[in-house]
């Protein structure tokens, strides 16, 4: 049987130095771990009955028909530095296909070397594929905008990192790969021409009612905002939110070292790498207003009156922060059943997040809690929170539809650290049944009844992750 992948590839004939064109590296001995088939019939793609087909095609081994492998080129400030060459060191887009809900990108993660590999290898280890696998996964079924995961395939080659690990390819689906350090790239490089054809094209592709730069600008602040609040409101940290990791399309993409909070901790961080906090859990609110001001900064060359155009960017920029509190409202104030939310209510949130804050609360626990009407269990300071129950339920007076308003905002279980952990160590050991438990676990979220009971316990001492890496 063949694999078909109805391909129409859009980005490979543009004009320009936007990618490179090249194949990815083949693999020995490629074994499919797991390929989701509900999201190949949204796209259209058939002839996925047989996994040895499956793992030739998705390793890289033998690309569908109709692929036209690229590794794309950007730049990106990572951890506040410009690197003005950066690009798909270990991906490669095979294509786009077309479907009702929009055209989606489909890219091999872990695939081989290309021209922006920077040294590396091209290669991804086991343990950050079943990572991004689980986690984009669960982020889709938390109702979060972000890539998604088709197919995880296993090889036979070793991956060297601090010791020799086993290889594996992710297949990554995306509505796009545009990052804001594509724009930088070109911006950067003053190649004016080709930046204003991938304005165009991002324009066509992601705000086809935009009608210049600064309509594009807004409504990527749109939805960038509202994307890093919805993380915050479910306690996600993205841990690397670097320019070259933030989308033109509103999506979360490159789960690197991330991670879902345990105990809440609004100073929280989880990469190893990240020493100064620029990316721990509260942070990401202002780190984001960053990532839009550079991609103001790279959409000026394209603007008639380039001075009067940052006036314009740098008032757009100023007005985030409102911006942001606003979403952030809205998503925490459902959390407590309130779907109206008043200015008032930010600080009756506040002291909840500072009991939780004060007494090593877990994060997902207490919302889940709430819901159920057990949250006192959750709080070490008893009194203050019968204080501050007090005048909850007196504000939920005015919110006739609150139980369900908390039941949508408040999963029971996420992707907990020790949880992935223990399927990556059984993966490595060859055991992917602990990789398919946890999978199916975490479709469900935010279903009380769902048989995922077992996932809901916050980690004990010992089973705490105290930092992730990016296994690249």
């Amino acid at each position: 049987m063949t694999l078909h992948i109805p391909f129409d590839n859009s980005f490979a004939r543009l004009d320009g130095p936007l990618f490179a064109r090249l194949d990815p590296t083949p693999v020995s001995n490629p074994g499919l771990i797991a390929f989701n088939h509900a999201l190949a019939e949204d796209l259209g793609i058939s002839g996925t009955d047989d996994a040895h087909t499956l793992a030739q095609a998705l390793s890289g081994n033998h690309p569908p028909e109709g692929a036209e492998p690229l590794a794309q080129v950007y730049a990106g400030h990572q951890f506040g530095g410009f690197s003005p060459q950066l690009g798909d060191g270990r991906a490669h887009l095979l294509g786009e296909v077309v479907t009702p809900q929009g055209r989606f990108d489909i890219q091999l993660k872990g695939s081989g070397p290309t021209p922006f590999s920077r040294r590396g290898d091209g290669r991804a280890w086991l343990g950050p594929v079943l990572r991004e696998y689980l986690v984009s996964e669960a982020m889709h079924a938390l109702g979060v905008p972000t890539s998604r995961a088709l197919a995880a395939v296993r090889s036979g080659d070793e991956v060297i990192r601090e010791r020799p690990l086993p290889g594996a390819v992710l297949t990554r689906v995306a509505s796009s790969h545009i990052r804001v350090g594509t724009f930088q790239y070109f911006a950067a490089r003053r190649e004016t021409d080709t930046l204003r054809t991938l304005f165009d094209y991002t324009r066509d592709r992601h705000a086809p009612n935009a009608d210049g730069p600064e309509a594009l600008l807004a409504a990527t602040i749109q939805k960038q905002a509202a994307l890093v609040t919805q993380w915050m409101g479910l306690g996600f940290i993205h841990g690397v939110m670097n320019t070259d990791n933030c989308t033109l399309s509103g999506e979360t993409i490159d789960y690197g070292p991330c991670a879902f909070m345990d105990a809440y901790d609004p100073r929280r961080v989880f990469s190893s790498i990240d020493r100064q906090g620029r990316y721990a859990f509260a942070a990401q609110a202002d780190i984001i207003v960053w990532n839009m001001a550079q991609l103001a900064s790279a959409l000026v060359p394209l603007m008639t009156d380039e001075e009067a155009a940052v006036t314009r960017f740098q008032s757009m920029i100023e007005e985030m922060p409102d911006l942001l509190r606003h979403e952030w409202l809205t998503r925490f104030a459902a959390k407590l059943g309130i779907d109206a939310p008043r200015d008032e209510d930010g600080p009756l949130i506040g002291e909840l997040l500072s009991l939780m804050h004060k007494g090593g609360s877990d994060f997902t626990n207490t919302f889940a809690a709430l819901t159920d009407g057990s949250a006192r269990d959750e709080i070490a300071d008893r009194a203050a929170y019968d204080d501050w129950h007090a005048r909850w339920q007196k504000r939920l007076e005015a919110e006739p539809d609150a139980q369900d308003v908390m039941a949508a905002a408040n999963p029971r279980v996420i992707p907990r650290n020790h949880q992935i952990e223990a399927v990556i160590a059984a993966a490595v050991d060859g055991d992917d049944a602990p990789f398919h438990r946890l999978h199916a676990a975490l479709a469900q979220p935010y279903d009380a009844r769902a048989d995922n009971h077992w996932l809901r316990a916050a980690p004990a001492p010992d089973e705490r992750v105290q930092a992730t890496f990016c296994g690249t």
